[in-house]
C-alpha cells in the first residue's frame, strides 16, 4: 500500500468516524515505521491543514503526539490545562493519557498547517474520539 493510498484510507476511516468533519481538515500520513528496538511500538508522522475557523472534535491519541507548527496559527488545549496559541515554529506535546479539548485554527481567514509525530501501539488508532460530558 502507498503511503498516498494509506494517508486517504486514514482520512476517510476519520470522516465515517466523524472525527474530522469534511470541511475541518485534511489529514496526510507522511511516515510509518515500526521501531524494532521498541517491540510493539511504531512511530507516524502525519500533516494536518486547517481551513481558517476549521476544529477538531474532542480526542485523545493514547500516544506520545509531538506537533510542530509549520505555518498560521493553531490554539491547543488539554483536559485540565489552559489553552495556547501556537504560530510557525512552535511546538506542543500531548502525552498517552491527555484529552484534548480544544484543537483549532486560531483564524477564520488563513489556514494553518502542522506536523505531528506518534509513538505509539502497533497497529492502534491515530486518535480516538471522546464523547465531550466524559471530560468534564
Amino acid at each position: 500500500m502507498t503511503t498516498k493510498l494509506v494517508g486517504l484510507v486514514l482520512l476517510a476511516a476519520l470522516l465515517i468516524l466523524g472525527v474530522v468533519p469534511a470541511k475541518a481538515a485534511d489529514v496526510k500520513e507522511l511516515f510509518a515505521i515500526e521501531l524494532a528496538d521498541y517491540p510493539g511500538k511504531e512511530g507516524r508522522m502525519i500533516e494536518v491543514s486547517y481551513p481558517p475557523g476549521a476544529r477538531d472534535v474532542v480526542h485523545r491519541h493514547d500516544a506520545h503526539a509531538f506537533v510542530y507548527v509549520l505555518e498560521g496559527k493553531i490554539i491547543m488545549q488539554l483536559k485540565g490545562q489552559p489553552p495556547v496559541t501556537l504560530t510557525a515554529g512552535q511546538t506542543f506535546y500531548e502525552g498517552p493519557t491527555d484529552v484534548h479539548v480544544v484543537g483549532r485554527n486560531a483564524s477564520d481567514s488563513e489556514p494553518a498547517r502542522f506536523v505531528v509525530v506518534l509513538l505509539k501501539n502497533k497497529g492502534a488508532p491515530i486518535l480516538t474520539p471522546v464523547q465531550e460530558n466524559s471530560h468534564q
